[in-house]
């Protein structure tokens, strides 16, 4: 009964956090929350045990929604102005490799943890996938989302000061029978490609496999892989609730010694991207907001609400963070595993 208890007590804050930061605008509220009640229960020796399937199976879901997010002319958008594409997105990712190099040199961060931690993809597959690479999930977790909600800050007073209006409140809303019923082919999706992931080991495998199978399912055939928010929110509840429970006392206060060298490493890198976002504005003659908001290091998810509800080129945005999106994704295992051993070196 008392277990019972505290899954309930659990469930409830939860999901009281995440609505209330979503309410608020901020970004991934729907994880942030969870994760945050179930570090509260943990350093607090209440953790509670989470299941490993679960966890598996609701990263393949964050993977499916990747996949279906993509814009179907992502591609077109990147060929018809890829010098512009390719200059953005390698110098934010040149910026963040050094700047996480340096973090890994400097000791605070164990392993490869702070070269996924600076990594300017999306912040939930880089924190699924920097485990199998011998980083510290909690730590990278910290670094991505504290840049995260760097990013949001910044893009919003920029546009603030432009005098561009932006509303990043989202709204809940029931989905009808009809849309759980086309989510099946998601969910079964998400459920086989996950498990053959882990199954066969691919590293980051749980989300990366159902990430790219759905990217082909999506470009290639008439399937829809939309997912209810309902879905959304247990697959983030429960990915958080797997992160947080494996905090400690100790962890967060090696989080704490760490945080001023993570918080300048996140101020200098949204400080370089804006840098190119001003040299692509001068060099293309597009809009300021739009070139800050398609070089900022930020989620795509975030950034992608910002831009569609203010005035700026919302293709041009989605794509350079998607292009961005999918260069971090398949070349962070590699550089992660060149910078460690290079810092290792050293």
């Amino acid at each position: 009964m008392k277990l019972i208890a505290k899954w309930t007590l659990l469930v409830i804050l939860s999901f009281g956090l995440a609505a209330s930061l979503e309410w608020l605008g901020l970004p991934a509220g729907l994880l942030l929350g969870p994760m945050i009640i179930a570090i509260f229960f943990a350093v607090n020796g209440n953790a509670l045990k989470s299941s490993r399937p679960l966890f598996v199976f609701a990263q393949g879901i964050v993977g499916v929604m990747i996949a279906s997010n993509l814009p179907l002319t992502v591609f077109s958008e990147i060929y018809m102005d890829w010098s512009a594409f390719l200059f953005g997105t390698m110098a934010t990712f040149i910026a963040s490799s050094l700047l996480g190099w340096s973090l890994a040199r400097s000791g605070l961060l164990p392993g490869t943890t702070a070269i996924w931690g600076s990594s300017p993809g999306g912040a939930t597959l880089m924190t699924l996938m920097c485990e199998s690479y011998g980083a510290d999930m909690r730590l990278v977790a910290f670094m991505q989302y504290m840049r995260v909600l760097g990013c949001v800050a910044s893009a919003s007073l920029v546009a603030m000061y432009l005098g561009v209006p932006s509303s990043m409140h989202s709204a809940f809303e029931f989905p009808e029978l009809a849309s759980w019923v086309a989510a099946i082919p998601a969910i079964i999706v998400a459920y086989i490609a996950s498990a053959l992931g882990v199954r066969f080991n691919f590293p980051g495998g749980g989300i990366l496999l159902p990430m790219v199978v759905g990217i082909i399912i999506k470009f290639f055939l008439p399937i829809s892989l939309a997912l209810p928010l309902p879905v959304l929110a247990l697959s983030y509840s429960i990915i958080g609730w797997g992160i947080g429970f494996r905090f400690s006392t100790e962890t967060l206060k090696h989080a704490a010694r760490a945080f001023p060298r993570v918080l300048g490493s996140v101020i200098l890198l949204i400080c370089i991207c804006a840098g190119v976002g001003v040299i692509l504005t001068v060099a293309t003659g597009i809009d300021l907001l739009t070139a800050l908001l398609a070089t900022s290091p930020g989620g795509l998810d975030a950034i992608a609400i910002i831009a569609t509800s203010t005035d700026v080129n919302v293709p041009f945005v989605l794509a350079m963070q998607t292009s961005r999106y999918l260069v971090v994704a398949f070349a962070a295992p590699v550089l992660a595993r060149s910078l460690s051993a290079r810092s290792n070196m050293a």
